[in-house]
């Protein structure tokens, strides 16, 4: 196994780490190495509970032998045990790669958000293909430490936000893209998270640690701090500035897919947090805000010049103003008006554009409408660019199947969202979350290349933080 990872030589995928457009170049084998050589794949699975449990078994579906579990919590661990029975448990990844790093292939990620450049950047060093869930990475350096190391190794990755396998998202993009909607200068996208606790302080005192539970790997790489039953572990991590990345990092990888996509939108200018109730005693995002994300021009699908773009998000119940909301369809706008009415909270992806908006309803982009509707009765949608992947199930599992068939040389585009776009993505969303650090209305300024604010600088302490004893990115 250890030859056959060490001889895989993988093409496309720096030009698209460097052009940042990793969607269109992939990460492919299929002119390198036929897929005899490669069919006896195996994978090493870390985080096997909630998300990583289909993450697990849907690696499997694909014909890839689990080797390995790992969990922190022994009781996840002994329950995807039944089903892969003759996969090694481990509760502690760096374990589990140190004794199996020359028996597997493939690395699956999807424990909670500040593990995931920790484990991520060991397995590319030892040459594994990466499947991560988003975001990609708890802070801004890991995720262009994540870029340059897929870049640097030449593995085969991609990042879990699922929706980029969706043929609807696709079109969307070539929709935009061939100019059906004109000049877009301004998106908003809106989200009902957080579904979990947010906008509170840390918790007094602290509980036993269970037997089945390695709170020391749990913690990895952040501040130790005491176990408190049911604050951070399994679920309620996500609000908590040390362990997760809040309503933003959740679901901006998803939600601003498609327009980020289909109109290069990385590297911001500037970023504003519009509405901020600001971080909780340091330890937890807010329970809602609104931010505002600023782009220059920028040289957009074929060498064309895409103009300046302010990008508004939105979460914890707040929403677009009403000359936005009041343009999308009468049926939404009920579902709006039940939410002002203290019902669900809605989500959404408005693009706009000089001659129309482009709508998605949905988190994932895979359904969109255009805007107004009469105007684009007699639209045609220009012909596909983008490659439509073949395999026919949910999003999810043909997210899995992009990655697994790429790297077994039998899918030539490769995958979409790999590190070289995804690692861009996920840079540019977290640059919201330094904005809530610098107060309401407070704008800041950022050097992309340099990952920092210019005029900002208490924020720049943020971009990254130093590993706790014993861990550490490589």
């Amino acid at each position: 196994m250890t030859q056959k990872t060490n001889r895989r030589r993988f093409i496309g995928q720096s030009a698209a780490l460097t052009a940042g457009v990793g969607y269109f170049a992939g990460t492919s084998l299929a002119q390198e190495e036929s897929p005899s050589a490669l069919n006896a794949l195996s994978a090493a699975c870390i985080g096997v509970g909630g998300k990583g449990g289909s993450d697990t078994s849907h690696i499997a579906n694909q014909g890839v032998k689990i080797a390995a579990l790992c969990d922190v919590d022994r009781d996840t661990l002994a329950k995807k045990g039944r089903e892969f029975k003759d996969a090694e448990q481990f509760d502690d990844f760096r374990e589990m790669l140190d004794k199996l790093g020359d028996k597997v292939d493939i690395v699956t990620c999807s424990t909670p958000d500040h593990t995931h450049a920790a484990a991520c950047v060991k397995a590319m060093n030892m040459g594994k293909h990466i499947y991560c869930q988003k975001p990609m990475t708890w802070s801004i350096r890991e995720a262009r430490l994540m870029r340059e190391t897929a870049e640097k190794t030449g593995v085969v990755t991609q990042m879990g936000n699922q929706g980029t396998s969706e043929d609807g998202l696709r079109e969307a993009v070539e929709v935009i893209q061939s100019g059906a909607i004109g000049d877009v200068t301004e998106i908003h996208i809106f989200s009902n998270r957080p579904v979990w606790p947010q906008g509170g302080g840390r918790p007094s005192g602290e509980d036993p640690v269970p037997d089945s539970l390695n709170w020391d790997a749990w913690i990895g790489p952040a501040p130790m701090r005491p176990f408190v039953k049911g604050a951070y572990h399994s679920f309620n991590w996500r609000g908590w500035v040390d362990f997760g990345t809040g309503a933003l990092g959740d679901m901006a990888c998803h939600t601003t897919n498609m327009p980020v996509k289909a109109l290069h939108l990385w590297d911001p200018i500037a970023v504003t947090a519009v509405k901020n109730p600001g971080i909780v005693e340091g330890e937890q995002f807010p329970a809602s805000s609104s931010l505002m994300f600023e782009f220059p021009e920028r040289e957009g699908a074929n060498g064309a010049t895409l103009p300046p773009c302010k990008f508004y998000w939105y979460d914890g119940g707040n929403l677009p103003p009403e000359s936005i909301i009041s343009q999308l369809p009468a049926s939404f706008q009920k579902r709006v008006q039940a939410q002002r009415d203290g019902g669900r909270k809605q989500s959404g992806a408005v693009i706009v554009g000089s001659k129309g908006l482009v709508f998605s309803p949905d988190d994932y982009g895979a359904k969109y409408y255009l805007l107004p509707e009469d105007k684009f009765v007699d639209f045609k949608k220009p012909d596909p660019w983008l490659p439509r992947i073949p395999h026919k199930a949910s999003g999810d599992e043909r997210h899995k199947w992009e990655f697994v068939s790429t790297v077994k040389g039998e899918y030539e585009p490769g995958t979409m969202s790999n590190f070289g776009y995804a690692g861009r993505l996920t840079e540019t969303i977290l640059v919201g979350n330094l904005a809530m650090r610098a107060g309401e209305g407070q704008r800041i300024e950022w050097n992309a290349k340099d990952l920092s604010s210019p005029n900002v600088p208490s924020v720049n302490e943020f971009v990254q933080r130093e590993y706790r004893d014993g861990w550490s990115l490589g």
